[in-house]
């Protein structure tokens, strides 16, 4: 159970590190651009223990998912970005798809 922390938690530095690429404005602002390396080294770590116990493909599959899913959200809500139909059904066949590969047999 406690690799599906190191997952989540993965995921939030991931989610992060890509926002601050967004408040980066190019790696023009100095926070946010350290910010980037900072979370994604952290990301890559967490998500490295994660796999340990997790399969590869499906603990994949998550982390990007939910990285996605995640990532618009906050653009959508945060920077105003639109959401359009087609990008919120595009969302739902990601998180259709880390749920068919969770109801394929993985181990957990």
């Amino acid at each position: 159970m406690q690799h599906w922390f190191f997952l989540a938690a993965a995921i939030a530095f991931e989610v992060i590190g890509t926002t601050s690429m967004k408040l980066s404005q190019g790696f023009t602002k100095l926070i946010p651009s350290i910010a980037v390396g900072v979370c994604f080294i952290v990301s890559f770590s967490l998500f490295t223990i994660a796999l340990k116990k997790i399969d590869m493909g499906l603990a994949y599959a998550i982390w990007a998912g939910a990285g996605t899913a995640l990532v618009t959200a906050i653009g959508i809500f945060y920077f105003k970005e639109p959401a359009t139909t087609l990008k919120m059904v595009s969302i739902a066949l990601i998180i259709a798809g880390v749920v068919g590969l969770n109801l394929s047999g993985a181990k957990h």
